[in-house]
């Protein structure tokens, strides 16, 4: 039974910053209701001055927590859309020089976190009717480089989930979205990657004329789950003019 909502309602994770943030924000001014989940409390508090957004404090990584979010989801009145966005890359070492533990991370909260969240939501999303599952993925996931192989391996798996998923759910009307940035330039994904290095971090992006925004991508997030239910967007790439493949960006320096 499809379950008449007077108003779309979306959980977001990853929405204390970048993509995240700016999707949460770009879903509200359309009328949507958003429980923005993060595990940073001051970042989500600074979000939640914007009306319709709910914050929720959650790790994606812990099963407890995202129980816990679940029981606070449903007490405010249940989701139709899940995206999950929450993620990262950390380091640019070789496979032969990587450390386990950068590997373990990026898995965990790029794919388990991702993997936790479906489960959990998944039985109020089939109940629904007309359940969305977005996942926010990468490029990263489709084309191997080198200095990338933690961050692809964890992206490739994460994009695996998300095919097997919707073949898996078409069956319960739940439609399965994948959005794969390429080059997008926001506050702390490349700094957390380079652990800090802010002049490194900023190097990533160096004559790029006009390389995608949060912004961008959350428009892109937004129109996929606002058409009508019956049409899927598979797999969305998208990247900036600058960028025509994961290994040629035209640099104006």
């Amino acid at each position: 039974m499809i379950q008449e909502l007077s108003t779309r309602r979306a959980l977001v994770t990853g929405a204390s910053s970048g993509i995240g943030a700016a999707t949460a924000h770009r879903l509200t001014s359309e009328g949507w209701q958003v429980f923005a989940v993060a595990r940073r409390t001051e970042k989500l508090e600074h979000l939640a001055e914007q009306e319709g957004i709910i914050p929720v404090v959650c790790d994606v990584t812990d099963p407890a927590q995202v129980a816990a979010a679940l029981e606070k989801v449903t007490a405010e009145g249940g989701i139709d859309t899940l995206i999950n966005n929450a993620g990262g890359a950390l380091g640019l070492d070789t496979v032969a020089e990587g450390a386990a533990e950068d590997w373990r991370w990026m898995y965990e909260v790029n794919v388990l976190g991702a993997l936790n969240m479906i489960q959990t939501f998944l039985p109020m999303l089939r109940a629904h009717g007309e359940g969305t599952i977005l996942n926010v993925t990468s490029t990263a996931g489709l084309v191997a480089y080198e200095g990338g192989g933690g961050y692809n391996a964890a992206k490739f798996g994460e994009h695996a989930l998300t095919g097997a998923l919707r073949l898996e759910e078409a069956e319960n009307n739940i439609r399965v979205i994948e959005v794969l940035p390429g080059m997008v330039k926001t506050d702390e994904f490349s700094a957390k990657r380079l652990r800090g290095d802010a002049a490194a971090a900023e190097k990533v992006y160096a004559g790029v004329e006009q390389p995608l925004v949060a912004e961008d991508v959350a428009e892109v997030i937004a129109h996929a789950v606002t058409l009508p239910h019956h049409i899927n967007l598979d797999q969305v790439v998208v990247r900036p003019v600058a960028q025509a493949a994961q290994h040629k960006v035209i640099r104006k320096l």
